[in-house]
């Protein structure tokens, strides 16, 4: 199965399967309304497709030429770049949401 192989043997999978859950307890903890959890699970949804995607793209990569080849290696830079700029993207829609309750709860 396709998501457990890439949960058990990607390294970049763990970390933002263990920041989801980081995220989620902390939404939990702040009660976000139904627009701000909307928001967060498209962000995770979107970040953890977009990264097997990207470990998709890496490994066809592999198995088409084991050589260096400077086409190979520009595909697979813009998958992680994709992956990247959708992190960036989500860490902005964290910041929106969270640090505002954060910033009352520390008032």
């Amino acid at each position: 199965m396709g998501i457990r192989s890439v949960i058990m043997n990607e390294r970049n999978m763990k970390i933002h399967l263990g920041i989801s859950l980081i995220v989620i307890l902390t939404g939990l903890w702040l009660s976000l309304s139904m627009l701000e959890w909307l928001f967060i699970f498209l962000a995770i949804g979107g970040m953890l497709s977009l990264e097997m995607i990207n470990t998709a793209l890496e490994r066809a990569v592999d198995l088409v030429t084991d050589q260096y080849h400077p086409l190979a290696k520009d595909a697979k830079d813009i998958a992680a770049g994709a992956v990247l700029l959708y992190a960036i993207m989500s860490v902005i829609i964290g910041v929106i949401i969270f640090v505002p309750k954060i910033w009352v709860l520390l008032k």
